[in-house]
């Protein structure tokens, strides 16, 4: 089952908050749901009803096959479209692809931070 804007957004947020260390808010615009950990990004939500879309890191591999392989999924928006995805609904985004990714996005950006400023294990 494909999941509609507003669970993909719903459900990529559920899956940010259950993450050990996530903060978040809006630091660039009133329609951009910001999520980081340790200061980090790794999860964007469009709050804008014409554009139900959420934004994650992605190993550059990972992105070209994502886009690739779904016509709602797009090079990352707002940022280096070679390392973050943007999803939207469509045809194959479930929700279950959809917490996968932004926990892979949290992970990738997890391993890149000093052992100091990781979160405890999930």
């Amino acid at each position: 089952m494909s999941a509609a804007g507003d669970r993909l957004q719903d459900t990529a947020r559920q899956a940010a908050l259950a993450l050990p260390g996530t903060d978040h808010g809006y630091p660039f615009t009133q329609h951009l749901d910001v999520y980081k950990v340790a200061g980090k990004v790794f999860l964007i939500v469009t709050d804008d009803p014409d554009e139900q879309i959420i934004t994650v890191k992605c190993e550059p591999e990972h992105a070209r096959a994502y886009v690739h392989g779904h016509a709602s999924i797009t090079p990352g928006r707002y940022l280096d479209g070679r390392h973050w995805i943007s999803l939207g609904p469509g045809p194959g985004i479930t929700g279950r692809l959809v917490t996968d990714a932004v926990e892979d996005s949290y992970d990738l950006v997890v391993a890149r931070l000093p052992g100091r400023d990781r979160p405890r294990t999930r």
